[in-house]
């Protein structure tokens, strides 16, 4: 991680645990899905926020494991902190509605990154994970015109975002000749993650493609191509925008990936949920969607994407 974000995410925690808050200031908290460096972009966009709301404490909260369990008993604890108002990337969505109607019954819920719309949450706030499957599907299109058998890897296969990426790139890639033959979960456990891509290349010597869903999923299938000999003869489609990911891109070992936008939800969101509390509900769409678009990275634009990511974390 960059120091000066280091420093920068280090300073706010002091300001959230610190006796220096009032107990009058509203709280509002970003809770996110598991510990992942996709998250400090984020962070960054709140630690942004929470200097041009100095009427508010802002806290950005992980879970100690990337369970539901835990990630409902730490908005259950939120809340009996005073907590005003909660947003959320929840891990297992389907399994979770009863604790997010729980926890909005209390206090405003609103969720990034995976949605949870058969709960009361409020509105959400990030990609459309739909689309942005899409777009990693014509990745594959243009990098595998005569077709190809690919492998995806992801973190939970039942979160909403899992779901939604999977089938937008499967409707992309129909009729192209491209199969997504299957998608290795990994529950966010690095080790499993790595060791799903390597059992695919001992084990399915046909595939000669993979997609890796989340963040940290492109890394591994990196490093382990590298460890194989195989960097270069798989082609790869990627998500987010890890260093290791941009660097492959680069080098042209990766046809592309995906990014979002997670600096927004992190400021867009303390600001919602700020004007939220203050009566202004104006910026809640009637269908509760607030999509910040994805876009496509390859060789031709990673330079400028990665100068724009770094004006943004200070370096």
């Amino acid at each position: 991680m960059n120091w000066k974000l280091a420093v920068s995410t280090a300073a706010l925690a002091t300001l959230i645990a610190g006796p220096a808050f009032a107990q009058d200031k509203p709280q509002l908290a970003f809770v996110v899905n598991a510990a992942s460096d996709f998250w400090k972009l984020a962070e960054a966009g709140v630690a942004k926020a929470q200097s041009e709301l100095p009427g508010y404490d802002l806290q950005f909260r992980y879970p100690a494991q990337g369970t539901a369990a835990l990630q409902n008993s730490l908005m259950d604890d939120l809340v009996a902190a005073g907590t005003d108002a909660i947003m959320i990337s929840s891990a297992d969505p389907k399994n979770s509605i009863d604790a997010f109607n729980r926890i909005a019954a209390q206090v405003p819920l609103f969720t990034t990154d995976s949605d949870a719309p058969a709960s009361n949450r409020i509105a959400y706030l990030g990609s459309s994970n739909t689309l942005a499957g899409v777009q990693a599907g014509e990745i594959a299109v243009k990098a595998l015109p005569d077709g190809a058998k690919c492998m995806g890897f992801v973190g939970f296969l039942g979160a909403d975002n899992a779901i939604e990426r999977i089938a937008g790139f499967r409707q992309a890639v129909e009729g192209s000749g491209i199969e997504l033959v299957d998608v290795r979960g990994d529950d966010v456990d690095f080790a499993r993650a790595r060791s799903n891509v390597d059992d695919v290349l001992a084990a399915n010597p046909e595939i000669n493609c993979m997609v890796g869903f989340y963040s940290y999923n492109p890394p591994k299938i990196y490093e382990a191509l590298q460890a194989a000999g195989k960097l270069g003869q798989v082609t790869v489609i990627g998500f987010d925008e890890d260093p290791v990911t941009l660097g492959a891109v680069r080098e042209r070992s990766f046809a592309g990936t995906v990014v979002q936008d997670p600096y927004q939800w992190g400021y867009q969101g303390m600001h919602l949920m700020a004007k939220y509390l203050e009566g202004d509900k104006s910026d809640v769409p009637d269908d509760g969607l607030i999509i910040v678009p994805t876009k496509i990275i390859d060789a031709s634009n990673v330079d400028a994407f990665e100068a724009e990511l770094k004006g943004r974390i200070g370096g």
